[in-house]
C-alpha cells in the first residue's frame, strides 16, 4: 500500500523582512543554504522510489511569498508536474501575513498550491510588536479573507510563551483564531535559541521560558480548544532534529511533546469521568490506539489518579472513540469479564 507523507522543503530566512526575537530559522529548518530547482525534484524522486504519493509538496522556513518572484516560481514550476501527474495531490506553503495579495495568491492557485500557512503566532498586537514580528492581527485577519476568497486552504501557526505572553493571552488567541475557521493549526511553544534576541532577554533574565509542564498543560487545553471546534492540529511542538538540538538554549521542547499534552488531555478527562466517585479501583475504557496516552508517558496519569484515591486500569475498546473516556468500578468490569470479553488493557 502506498505511503502517504508530506515532503518539506526548507527556505530558510528568505523573504522575510523582519528577525523576530525568537527567530533562528537556519537552525529551525537545519539548513543554511536555499533550495533550488533540482532540489524540489530530487526530493520528490526519492520520496516516489520509497513508495510515497499522496501528500503534498510543502515549502516551509521562510516567508515563501515574500522571497524574490523568479526564484519562488522556479521552486513551483519543478513541483508542479508532480502535481499534475496525481503522485502528490498539492503544494503547500507558509508565509507571513502582512506577505499576501490576491495577484501573488491567483498565481500560487496557478501552479497547484492547495494550502497557504500563515505565521499568525497571536492576536495581541502587543505581543507581536514586543516580538519583533512586523505585522497586526488586522494583517492577518485579511490574509485569510484573501486565501479563503482565493479558494485555497487555510492554515494558522500560533506559538504559546513568548516574550510578553501569559496564559491567558494565549488562550484568547487560540479563541479568537477558531473565529477565523482555519482548515488546520500548527502550535509551537517558544524556546530559547542562540543567536537570537531572546536568547539575550534570556540571558540578562528579562525573559523566563516555559517550563515544558507548564508548556504541555496550557497546549493542552488549546489542543482540546482547537479539536472541540473541529480544527485538526497537525503539528504540536518543534520538531526534533533539523539543528534545533545544537542550538537549544532553554524552553519546552521535548522529542515526544504531543503525546505529552494529549496525556494531559486523557488526565482531565479521567477526572472530570471520576469526580465525586469514591476511592476504589475503577476501569477505563479509551480507544484501543489511545491507551498508551491515557495511561501517560512513564504511566504518569495512572500515578496521578492513584494519589487522588482511584486505582485505574485502562483497557481498549473499540467503541470508544479518540479522547472519549468511559469508566466502570472494578466490580462491574469483574462481571463483565466472566462473560469471555477479552481487550487489551495497560
Amino acid at each position: 500500500m502506498p505511503k502517504h507523507r508530506n515532503i518539506a522543503i526548507f527556505v530558510p530566512h528568505l523573504g522575510c523582512p523582519h528577525r523576530c526575537v525568537f527567530c533562528d530559522q537556519r537552525a529551525i529548518s537545519g539548513t543554511l543554504s536555499a533550495p533550488a530547482p533540482e532540489d524540489v525534484r530530487r526530493a520528490a524522486e526519492i520520496a516516489l522510489s520509497d513508495g510515497e504519493t499522496g501528500g503534498e509538496i510543502a515549502f516551509f522556513g521562510g516567508s515563501f511569498t515574500a522571497v524574490d518572484r523568479d526564484y519562488m516560481v522556479s521552486l513551483l514550476e519543478a513541483a508542479q508536474p508532480y502535481i499534475r501527474s496525481g503522485d502528490f495531490s498539492g503544494i503547500r506553503c507558509s508565509t507571513r501575513p502582512d506577505a499576501v495579495d490576491p495577484e501573488t495568491l491567483g498565481l500560487l492557485k496557478s501552479y497547484g498550491v492547495t494550502a497557504v500557512e500563515l505565521g499568525a503566532q497571536s492576536a495581541d498586537d502587543g505581543i507581536l510588536q514586543k516580538n519583533g514580528r512586523g505585522h497586526t492581527f488586522a494583517q492577518t485577519k485579511d490574509a485569510c479573507a484573501m486565501i479563503r476568497e482565493a479558494g485555497i486552504g487555510l492554515g494558522l501557526q500560533m506559538m504559546t510563551g513568548m516574550y510578553g505572553e501569559t496564559p491567558g493571552s494565549a488562550l484568547r488567541t487560540a479563541e479568537i483564531f477558531c473565529g477565523l475557521r482555519p482548515d488546520t493549526m500548527r502550535i509551537y511553544p517558544t524556546v530559547v535559541l542562540k543567536n537570537t534576541v531572546l536568547a539575550q532577554l534570556y540571558e540578562r533574565g528579562e525573559y523566563v521560558p516555559q517550563t515544558v509542564d507548564e508548556a504541555a498543560e496550557l497546549c493542552a487545553r488549546l489542543l482540546r480548544l482547537f479539536l472541540d471546534a473541529g480544527i485538526p492540529v497537525i503539528r504540536l511542538g518543534l520538531h526534533s532534529g533539523g539543528g534545533v538540538d545544537d542550538s537549544y538554549i532553554a524552553g519546552p521542547w521535548h522529542p515526544a511533546f504531543r503525546e505529552l499534552c494529549e496525556g494531559r488531555i486523557y488526565l482531565s478527562l479521567i477526572s472530570e469521568r471520576l469526580r465525586g466517585q469514591p476511592e476504589g479501583r475503577y476501569t477505563v475504557h479509551v480507544a484501543p490506539s489511545e491507551i498508551s496516552k491515557a495511561v501517560g508517558q512513564k504511566r504518569t496519569n495512572l500515578a496521578a489518579l492513584a494519589a487522588r484515591g482511584w486505582d485505574c486500569r485502562v483497557t481498549g475498546d473499540p467503541e470508544v472513540g479518540v479522547f472519549e473516556v468511559r469508566t466502570q468500578p472494578e466490580r462491574i468490569c469483574r462481571s463483565h469479564g466472566s462473560n469471555g470479553s477479552q481487550r487489551k488493557e495497560s
